[in-house]
């Protein structure tokens, strides 16, 4: 859940309309500003100024114990709202699993740690930074997988590896890549030596290095999960 509130409390600060953004959030939750301003002890006015922009942006502690007050009140009516996005957050996880980093890392000492081979575009391998990986189930993705959830796939940045488990020779994911308005910065290519050569042409064209790595997933989730 802690996920969740996260990525509200982001997308409200770093919103360029603040105070529609709080609503929206607020009435996605089904609670009133009158609810609202009682669980904070503060007046309804000063939400009415938040939301309409009256007020001056909040910070991030006023944020926070906003995005928590909407988590609190629903649990109080029974948690209705927080547990669909439980549900939500769960069945996104058979397709995908996001994680950021805390600090930046730069693409070759990551190729390193995940005992990786870099296959195309060496030349950006030692400049560029990532802050993140999203894992992601080729197959599934490609399949089965909503529309609606690809928006996810990127975590909070969009400077981040994705990398491809149940990949037969990399072609899909890079074609599929090509055509999407957003990019990782570096894909990896798990459990395969041969990756097709329109998907290494994909990768010089976007300028994305692949990576190629046989490494355990396990391993690879629990290197990263230290950064």
């Amino acid at each position: 859940m802690e996920k969740i509130k996260l990525e509200i409390a982001g997308e409200i600060s770093l919103s360029n309309d603040a105070g529609s953004t709080m609503k929206k959030w607020r009435e996605i939750f089904g609670i009133s500003q009158v609810e609202l301003a009682r669980y904070l002890n503060i007046g309804v006015s000063t939400i009415s100024d938040y939301e309409a922009n009256r007020r001056k942006s909040p910070g991030t502690a006023i944020i926070k114990r906003l995005v928590n007050s909407l988590f609190e009140i629903d649990r109080q009516k029974g948690g209705t709202i927080s547990q669909k996005f439980l549900e939500s957050e769960k069945d996104i996880e058979n397709y995908f699993k996001v994680h950021e980093f805390a600090r930046g890392v730069v693409v070759s000492d990551f190729a390193k740690l995940i005992e990786g081979k870099i296959l195309t575009n060496y030349n950006l391998t030692d400049n560029k930074q990532i802050y993140g990986y999203t894992l992601i189930d080729s197959l599934k993705v490609i399949l089965e997988m909503p529309f609606s959830y690809f928006p996810r796939i990127y975590g909070n940045v969009s400077e981040r590896a994705f990398i491809f488990t149940g990949v037969s020779t990399g072609r899909s994911p890079m074609v599929i890549i090509r055509v999407s308005p957003s990019k990782p910065s570096v894909v990896v290519l798990h459990g395969i030596e041969d990756v097709d050569k329109l998907a290494l042409k994909i990768s010089e064209k976007e300028r994305i290095p692949i990576i190629i790595t046989k490494l355990d997933i396990g391993k690879i989730m629990e290197k990263l999960g230290k950064i």
